[in-house]
């Protein structure tokens, strides 16, 4: 058995997911739940996702061989404070935050330095869903999960972080935390940001209510993402502000040009970005899963 004993912090999509999966490998032997609503843990347990749990982080990660995070990226400086002085002697940390800067940063400033036993990851899966009840074991089948271990991770560590996922059906991959919050924003931020901000817009309009009745599936395909949790976005941006920043500011260049091609009634030009962009939308299409959701 891979994990003696994992403690949960944070048991909704992602952390539950993770519990079930491992439960459904034969790989875990008791999985430890933290957080702060009372009524989701409870429902944990009663989905047999966790076996027990508290709202006390130091002592949920007692005795763990493996503990994960999966918190809004605001929470995380908090958590590990929490857990300092309680972590048992081979226990290994990961996350699955993402944006990754942020969060090597709050290890570092929690524990004086990065344990060897810290390694950062992200797997990129979700729904629009929260909460232990959206959870399911099969979320990271085929999916990717990044980590971006530190100069300091173990390889031991690395290696049982590794095993961890490829047990829930995932494939892992490693990047440095630089490149990871680069990819990330473009990838996966900014598609946030452009659903958020464009449902926002159509909201303030006068006739928003005819607007959104007349929505087409497209609309509506196009804007799930804007159902996802406000707070994880909210930290996600702040956490990885440069980059998204930046992959924002091309993206503002590129709509003003496209709007003044409009204008101009260029059909030519119209032409050619319409065909670049369904042939690497194409490309892309073929290389993925559609039947999943990601973050």
């Amino acid at each position: 058995m891979l994990i003696r004993r994992l403690a949960v912090i944070g048991v909704g999509l992602i952390g539950g997911s993770l519990a079930r999966a491992l439960r459904d490998a034969g790989e875990v032997g008791e999985v430890v739940g933290c957080g702060r609503g009372r009524e989701n843990l409870e429902r944990a347990v009663a989905l047999g996702v966790i076996d027990r749990f508290t709202h006390d982080i130091g002592e949920a990660v007692e005795g763990a061989d493996m503990v994960f995070l999966s918190l809004p990226l605001g929470a995380m400086a908090a958590a590990f404070l929490a857990m300092r002085g309680h972590l048992a002697q081979d226990a290994v940390i990961t996350d699955g935050g993402s944006s990754k800067a942020s969060v090597v940063q709050a290890c570092r400033d929690a524990f004086g330095t990065i344990p060897a036993s810290f390694v950062p990851g992200h797997p990129i899966a979700g729904t629009e869903n929260s909460g232990v009840e959206a959870s399911f074991a099969t979320l990271y089948h085929g999916r990717r999960t990044i980590l971006t271990p530190t100069e300091a991770t173990s390889a031991e560590a690395l290696r049982r972080v590794e095993s961890m996922w490829r047990l829930c059906g995932a494939e892992v991959t490693r990047m440095s935390v630089e490149h990871h919050d680069e990819v990330l924003a473009a990838t996966s931020h900014l598609p946030h940001m452009l659903a958020f901000g464009l449902v926002d817009t159509l909201a303030q309009m006068k006739e928003n209510d005819e607007i959104f009745r007349y929505a087409a599936g497209g609309f509506r395909d196009f804007t799930r993402i804007a159902s996802s949790n406000p707070v994880m976005w909210r930290d996600i941006c702040v956490a990885n502000s440069v980059a998204l920043g930046e992959v924002m500011d091309r993206y503002i260049r590129e709509m003003q040009a496209l709007a003044e091609t409009i204008k101009a009634e260029d059909g030519e030009r119209l032409l050619r970005i319409f065909g670049r962009a369904k042939a690497a939308r194409d490309r892309y299409v073929d290389g993925i899963d559609e039947s999943a959701s990601t973050e």
